[in-house]
């Protein structure tokens, strides 16, 4: 199944939480798809990092440590899935 939409907005979606990755959603994924959904995810983890956040704004800097987590998480998912699978990235 080929990405649908944008890869670069798939991973924004997997940041603000509003899609998960898991194993047997990665089996709809070719190998390349995956290569480009990883690299996305690291154009947008970034992204993240390059905002300029006070330091006495609690909640933004938790909100962006979520969102930076979250992306982590995906990519320790699909890096998983493919060495399990012997699937080069």
């Amino acid at each position: 199944m080929p990405i649908a939409g944008s890869p670069k907005k798939l991973a924004q979606d997997l940041a603000d939480g509003y899609f998960m990755l898991t194993p047997p959603m990665l089996k709809l994924y070719t190998p390349g798809d995956l290569k480009i959904i990883v690299a996305h995810i690291g154009i947008v983890a970034r992204e993240l990092r390059q905002e300029v956040i006070p330091l006495d704004d609690v909640m933004a800097l938790k909100g962006r440590n979520m969102k930076l987590s979250r992306l982590h998480q995906a990519e320790v998912v699909i890096n998983a899935y493919c060495k399990k699978r012997r699937i080069p990235i």
